[in-house]
Parts: structure tokens; sequence; C-alpha cells
């Protein structure tokens, strides 16, 4: 991914509410799966990684994006911003 599609999702992005929140279980297998799922639908997913998450942000951002095989848009704070270009409902066009 480009610098310039990174900061073209990052855009994107800022006007998006966090659909998701990891908290004090962290990432399970069945939050893993509705990532997955998310990500097919929507292609960008904003993560709210709530205080009693024991876990720092971008780490789990790491393996998430490991696990979804999906790409880190940003890590701020405790928000992440995740893409993955959808296989049948492609909604996001990157620049070149």
């Amino acid at each position: 991914m480009t610098s310039k599609q990174r900061s073209y999702l990052k855009g994107l992005a800022m006007n998006l509410d966090p659909v998701f929140q990891i908290g004090k279980a962290s990432l399970t297998p069945e939050f893993t799966e509705s990532i997955i799922e998310i990500l097919e639908a929507r292609e960008l997913v904003k993560i709210n990684v709530l205080k009693n998450c024991d876990d720092e942000p971008k780490e789990l951002a790491n393996v998430l994006a490991d696990r979804t095989h999906s790409e880190v848009v940003q890590v701020i704070g405790r928000k992440i911003v995740l893409y993955k270009e959808s296989k049948t409902k492609k909604k996001i066009e990157l620049p070149k």
C-alpha cells in the first residue's frame, strides 16, 4: 500500500464510527471471524480498544491484520483502522 493510498483511507476513516470494541477478553476467534465478515462487507473498519484491555493497540492491530489478511491503515491512541479489499462488494477505489 502506497502512502497516497494510506492517506486516502485515513481520510475516509475519519468519518467512521468504531464498529467493534476490544475489551478484557482481547482477541477471541469469534471476534476475529466478525472482523473478517465486516471487512468483506465494508472494506474499511474502525475498532476501539477499551481501557480494560491489557494489550497494546499497535500489537493488537498487527495481530488482527495478520489473522484477517488485511492491512493496518493507522493506529491512533486506542483506535485501530483496518482495510481489506472485498472480493465481492468492492466499494473503495484506491488512488494509483
